[in-house]
């Protein structure tokens, strides 16, 4: 019985010797079992959550005593935002591309698509715009040209180009709510995307190296300026300020 048991350990050592040999041969890789390396967690220690959470309501017609009718004053979707252009409380956001307005029915689909898709005990949601408070008026269906300027219909936002819509924030990475902010971008009536802290920060070191290291001498600056071949006749002092990078309420990325 012991000689048994011996020629049959034997035999599988040798199987076990011989198998190395033969995939040398054969110029096969042999592969050897090792440790796994992970990526270190993000810290979240310096990110405090608010008592509240969620996105609150907006009123859709706000609270005044009288309310005031308003020209059109496009200037206000006009040009880059001078306020709430970069973070304050989140990491993670959705930026205007583009000016326009938002109504409350684009806000409203705002709160609930990312309040009832996110995780309120790790997650935590802040506007970075106001709640409608533009008037526009609109007169009734069948009326005659004339007649002074038609009643109030409804109220929306005015939003730059540059500026946060919402911030987004807590104990998550950026894959965990992209797909919640896209679809909440594709929505807008203005281009817009999803940005963070760091690809903000980018984008806008970006356009400054663009600016610093044009090899370009025939700027739009320069040539408006200057009054090459008259431009100034065409050019608004819209165009001037702003140097030709905002055509009304778009936004032109490729130009310097």
């Amino acid at each position: 019985m012991f000689s048994v048991c011996r020629s049959v350990f034997s035999g599988l050592t040798c199987r076990r010797l011989e198998a190395p040999a033969v995939l040398q041969q054969h110029a096969f890789k042999v592969l050897s079992v090792g440790l796994k390396t992970y990526d270190v967690p993000p810290d979240y220690s310096d990110v405090v959550l608010p008592e509240k959470p969620k996105l609150k309501f907006f009123n859709k017609v706000p609270n005044l005593k009288k309310a005031k009718k308003e020209m059109k004053k496009l200037r206000d979707i006009q040009g880059p935002a001078k306020s709430a252009n970069a973070f304050r409380w989140g990491q993670y956001g959705i930026l205007a591309m583009g000016g326009g307005y938002l109504h409350w029915g684009h806000m409203e689909m705002m709160r609930l698509t990312i309040n009832r898709r996110m995780d309120s005990r790790t997650t935590f949601a802040r506007w970075r715009i106001n709640a409608p408070y533009k008037p526009i008026t609109r007169k009734g269906l069948g009326q005659r040209m004339g007649g002074g300027k038609g009643a109030i219909d409804h109220y929306v936002t005015p939003v730059k180009c540059g500026r946060l819509i919402v911030e987004v924030g807590g104990h998550l990475e950026l894959g965990e709510v992209e797909s919640v902010l896209k679809e909440v971008a594709k929505k807008l009536p203005f281009p817009a995307k999803v940005v963070s802290r760091e690809s903000l920060a980018v984008i806008q070191q970006e356009q400054a190296e663009r600016e610093t290291n044009n090899q370009n001498p025939w700027t739009f600056e320069r040539i408006a300026r200057s009054n090459m071949l008259g431009i100034r006749k065409v050019l608004s002092p819209f165009d001037l300020h702003n140097h030709g990078r905002y055509t009304g309420k778009f936004f032109n990325p490729d130009r310097v």
